[in-house]
């Protein structure tokens, strides 16, 4: 509502200024025709009929002399030296109009109006006080003035000057008080202006504040889960380990043999991906190493263990996704080869990383068995396998997408944006 009510007021000030702007161009125009007829009309009953071709000659001139000076444009100044000569001018016309007829003395009520448009100060007052000498004239009897008609004309003079001494001051106070109005409305809207400057401000430290705050709440719980998972998961498999090493030092059947040996390689598995957990929910999850360099190598190890060739293709210059990005590409890589691993049959599986200007991508393929995407319903609700790498990804601000058909393989696609995207 303030915004229509301003709008509304803005466009009511402009029309306004239009108005008065054209009345001050044109307004002369009119009131020089009316005094015109009104001269010629009553010339017999003045006994001025004679004087008419003159009253029309000056009344030409009057309008000659304001079309090239007073109708100008609304952003040129007749505040000039032009603009000087021109009311002053026709002061003195207006003076002889209203001696030739003392009608003509309505022409000469043009000067309290429009005076401060070509002359400021106490030339405007010069303007007027010429203005009202006329009109003052003209309503005592007309000019030239006799006998009597002098104290009349004092009199009247007088009036004219205190009104128009009175009507300037308003004048002045009115366009002090629009001046003052004006600067107090530009230190409001300027205020304003810094108030929503700072509230935006205030906004965007809030929003960091949050943020700074969640991102030490997720750090502190990833260090609490990391000890628990080292004091206690990671822990009872080493035991296990080393138990397993124990019993493996006894004679046994080779098939117990076979057994205990599975066993310890399982619980080595588990105990490497427990630490792998634990070091992922470090402070920083790559250990300080790079992405490419971390993604090499335990893509490496994981070909080894699995007797899979595996390799890893890395194309565009780095970028930086952060260390809980970096962690969330890991993790999906290794949890895509692991169900690679459990479940396609692949002889073959490549990882390519792939940076471009703003984004981070990650295409995990295996030649394997493939499967139908539709049957993994019971995966998503889970919480592992697709359904978990997908909601990492959703988590870290990406997408996944899987692809595969029976018989044609699997595709695995991350997408993150780089860090300076956020």
């Amino acid at each position: 509502m303030s915004e229509r009510s301003e709008r509304t007021g803005s466009d009511l000030a402009t029309d306004l200024d239009r108005r008065w702007s054209w009345l001050l161009r044109r307004g002369p125009y009119v009131l020089l025709a009316a005094t015109v007829v009104l001269c010629l009309a009553t010339g017999p009953a003045f006994g001025t009929a004679d004087r008419a071709p003159t009253i029309v000659a000056l009344s030409v001139l009057l309008a000659v002399g304001h079309w090239w000076c007073g109708d100008r444009p609304r952003d040129e100044s007749t505040d000039d030296s032009l603009g000087h000569v021109y009311v002053f001018a026709r002061t003195l016309v207006a003076f002889v109009l209203t001696w030739l007829n003392p009608l003509g003395s309505l022409y000469a009520a043009a000067g309290y109006f429009d005076a401060e448009r070509y002359a400021r100060g106490r030339w405007a007052m010069v303007v007027r006080v010429g203005s009202a000498i006329t009109l003052a004239a003209a309503q005592s009897g007309g000019l030239p003035i006799r006998g009597v008609q002098y104290l009349l004309f004092a009199m009247l003079l007088i009036v004219h000057v205190m009104l128009m001494t009175v009507f300037a001051r308003l004048g002045r106070d009115e366009t002090a008080l629009a001046d003052e109005r004006a600067a107090t409305i530009a230190a409001l809207e300027e205020a304003n202006a810094k108030l929503e400057r700072a509230l935006d401000d205030n906004a965007i430290l809030e929003a960091e504040l949050w943020e700074r705050a969640r991102a030490e709440g997720v750090r502190d719980e990833r260090e609490r889960l990391a000890l628990e998972l080292h004091d206690t998961v990671a822990q009872g498999l080493a035991g296990i380990v080393t138990q397993l090493q124990a019993a493996a030092d006894v004679p046994v059947a080779p098939v117990v043999a076979e057994h205990l040996q599975r066993a310890e390689t399982l619980a080595r598995s588990s105990l490497q991906d427990a630490r792998r957990v634990v070091v992922a929910l470090g402070p920083d999850g790559l250990g300080g190493s790079s992405l490419p360099s971390v993604l090499t190598e335990r893509v490496r190890s994981w070909s080894e263990g699995h007797a899979i060739d595996a390799d890893v293709v890395v194309t565009g210059d780095p970028l930086a996704l952060g260390p809980d990005r970096e962690v969330v590409v890991l993790r999906i890589v290794m949890e895509a080869l692991a169900n690679t691993a459990r479940h396609a049959g692949a002889s073959r599986a490549t990882v390519t990383l792939s940076y471009t200007d703003d984004e981070v991508m990650v295409d995990v393929r295996d030649d394997g068995s493939g499967f139908d995407p539709r049957a993994t319903v019971a995966d998503e609700i889970s919480g592992f396998g697709i359904g978990g790498m997908r909601r990492r990804a959703e988590r870290a601000g990406g997408d996944l997408l899987v692809e595969s058909e029976e018989g044609g393989g699997t595709a695995v696609s991350l997408r993150l944006p780089s860090a300076h995207d956020d």
